[in-house]
């Protein structure tokens, strides 16, 4: 029988003597301090086997041997940890604050790149993985040599990375209304997230949008749940497929070529009240169930590794510490057996002002059930008020070691501790032809035809490829940042060639004969619209990048003007309007009677060949509405199963360019 025991000292009681038991046969001394007040020294809490021999004495651990059940591995590993390693794997950093040397001495669990947090700028993936491996070397040197996992927003691809390929954001994604597509999606990005070195991606978003005033309503598939459930296939994309006889909830990595995904955000945040970032969502039980946590029960029963929570409350509680929904409902109730992590910064948010009574905030969120923090600067502050509540019994030593035990679990099932270190092989294929057809045919299937010709009977597309002149028009039409949106290269995401990539202006000049002659100005004059014999224009507008809050939005209306300059074009010559945005916008009926052709493009990434290959007939349109696009704000939120439902294009909608 194997017993631990733990001498606590204390500068105000007598010392206390506790043991626990498991079923080995050594027996290790474990002394601590324990300080009722903040401290800078605390013994570390260290081994006696390690003391006597100062040697390595897991040579031929259970834990270390990849031929035994994980479980096996999850209990000797636990059995072996001491405390202060136990809240070092609970704790996630950023990499701005990371060192190899930080992660081997606290036995730091996880590192991350926050939104647009790269080694330096136009960093390639080998540049990634330099510096994840630096990283993975201070965690191999720890005492039990128990690896990191790096995660990163890879939401449309490996999208914080020079060079690799955008997606389409979910939004589009569900236009197209293809699992399938989805998963093989989701296998692409798991490929050139790993050639980056990062094991771990923040996807997928399977929040139901029932809100477009929502600033993250393009990362939701739709405001359908049983769409949003069927799109859960990125999470086996990601993964891999798990075996038939697979256990429900139990996390899965098919190995070297997937990545740890991350079901977000849990629960009920694209429903909160007018849609409002990280707000309240107000409404009854089975609701929050039925609209809300159902695309949950479809990652769990893939495998999904981590279950992120939501920084919105649920009907006045903080998502972070509402014990119930996390412990009672996700891992209880629905058996999940991965990792609970938290959003960034979740636990400064708890009080105002900002980042106060911290320690209270990790009691909170720790009891409820969390099993990781992404901290994810202030790790000491984390590591000593957490070690502080473990020690005076606020948070119990059960609660630390459900959460240890997850997350050992996880890297076990991901293979970490056999592969470390990132697989160079996979560089030559980032950002490859294959995958960037595959995000063209997904840009394809992704419009949403709204409007073709003023007369039905009289289609306006497809377009002539080999008339003797084209106008294009917009800034969008000229710009991969626009085209991208948030979540590309940077956190908000940005302007301009921010990665490689093919912006519409270049794919229309791809598409058409050689004969034609392209004109491009973004904000055309009378003097240009007059001067011309244009036989038509493409113009493209919508929406600048945003992320989370910086999106809400109560008016949406078309930014930059955009409304007059589609006005000022098809008034004069006949024009395909293309609107990049991440939800609906108000289409004035000013302006749709004055447009020849409407296409929803949405934002779709990298690839904008995808819109020449439908618009000039060469696929037909696929895509269908993933959401209910309102004629005005004053109807949101819009319920298309209740009456009245008056939208200007229902749910579902989407024309063929072919009558």
């Amino acid at each position: 029988m194997h017993m631990s025991h733990a001498i606590y000292l204390s500068p105000f009681t007598s010392p206390t003597f506790k043991s626990s038991q498991s079923n080995h046969s050594t027996r290790h001394y474990t002394l601590i301090l324990r300080s009722h007040r903040r401290s800078t020294f605390r013994f570390s809490p260290v081994s006696a086997s390690d003391r006597i021999t100062m040697g390595d004495t897991t040579v031929n651990a259970v834990y270390k041997n990849a031929n035994e059940p994980i479980e096996s591995r999850v209990k000797d590993l636990l059995n072996r940890m001491t405390l202060k390693e136990k809240v070092g794997q609970m704790t996630q950093i950023e990499r701005k604050v990371a060192s190899s040397d930080v992660i081997r001495d606290l036995c730091i669990g996880s590192v991350l790149s926050g939104g647009g947090s790269k080694p330096f700028d136009n960093a390639t993936s080998a540049d990634w993985a330099d510096m994840i491996d630096g990283f993975q070397h201070g965690a191999m040197e720890s005492r039990l040599g128990i690896p990191i996992f790096y995660g990163s927003d890879a939401v449309h691809g490996n999208n914080n990375v020079y060079g690799t390929t955008v997606f389409p954001h979910n939004v589009g994604l569900g236009a197209t209304r293809d699992p399938d597509l989805v998963e093989r999606i989701g296998a692409v990005t798991a490929l050139e997230t790993r050639a980056s070195g990062v094991q771990y991606a923040f996807a997928p978003c399977v929040a139901v949008c029932r809100d477009p005033r929502w600033g993250r309503c393009y990362e939701s598939y739709s405001e359908d749940t049983q769409l949003v459930r069927k799109m859960t296939s990125l999470v086996t994309g990601l993964q891999g497929k798990p075996p038939v006889n697979h256990p429900n909830g139990y996390p899965y990595v098919a190995g070297r070529n997937n990545v740890m995904a991350s079901a977000k955000h849990y629960v009920g945040d694209g429903g909160t009240d007018k849609g409002k970032n990280e707000g309240n969502t107000i409404i009854p039980y089975d609701e929050l169930e039925n609209i809300h946590m159902l695309p949950y029960l479809d990652c769990i029963a893939k495998g999904v590794c981590t279950v992120m929570v939501s920084y919105s409350s649920w009907n006045g509680t903080k998502m972070h510490s509402h014990r119930h929904l996390i412990t009672d409902i996700l891992k209880d109730k629905l058996g999940f057996k991965g990792i609970v992590i938290t959003d960034w910064e979740a636990l400064d948010r708890f009080y105002e002002p900002y980042g106060s009574n911290y320690r209270s905030a990790v009691s909170s969120a720790i009891n409820a059930g969390i099993d990781m923090v992404m901290v994810p600067f202030r790790y000491q502050l984390f590591l000593e008020d957490l070690t502080y509540l473990v020690e005076s019994g606020e948070v119990s030593m059960a609660r630390i070691d459900d959460a240890v035990e997850r997350i050992l679990r996880v890297k076990f099932a991901a293979g970490l501790f056999e592969h470390p270190m990132a697989d160079r092989s996979l560089l030559d294929i980032v950002g490859s032809k294959p995958h960037r057809e595959l995000a063209r045919e997904a840009v394809r299937k992704s419009l949403v035809l709204l409007k073709n010709g003023k007369d039905p009977n009289k289609p306006f597309l497809p377009l002539n490829r080999n008339v003797k002149k084209i106008l294009v028009a917009g800034k969008h039409a000229d710009d991969l940042g626009y085209q991208c949106g948030g979540w590309t290269s940077t956190w908000e995401g940005t302007s301009g060639r921010i990665t490689i990539g093919t912006t519409i202006l270049d794919a229309v000049k791809q598409a058409i004969g050689d004969s034609v002659e392209v004109v491009y100005e973004e904000n055309p004059t009378a003097q240009t619209l007059s001067e011309h014999e244009f036989s038509y224009a493409i113009v493209v507008v919508g929406e600048a990048p945003y992320v989370e809050s910086g999106g809400d939005n109560s008016e949406l209306i078309i930014p930059f003007k955009g409304d007059e300059l589609l006005k000022l074009v098809a008034q004069e010559i006949p024009t395909l309007a293309i609107l990049i945005s991440g939800r609906p916008l108000v289409l004035e009926p000013s302006v749709l009677e004055t447009l020849d052709a409407l296409i929803a493009a949405w934002l779709p990434g990298t690839e904008g060949n995808g819109i020449t290959d439908v618009i000039f007939g060469d696929y037909e349109f696929h895509g269908r509405l993933p959401v209910s696009w309102f004629k005005s704000v004053d109807q949101l939120p819009m319920d298309s199963s209740k009456n009245p439902y008056d939208p200007l294009f229902p749910l579902g909608y989407g024309l063929k360019s072919k009558v």
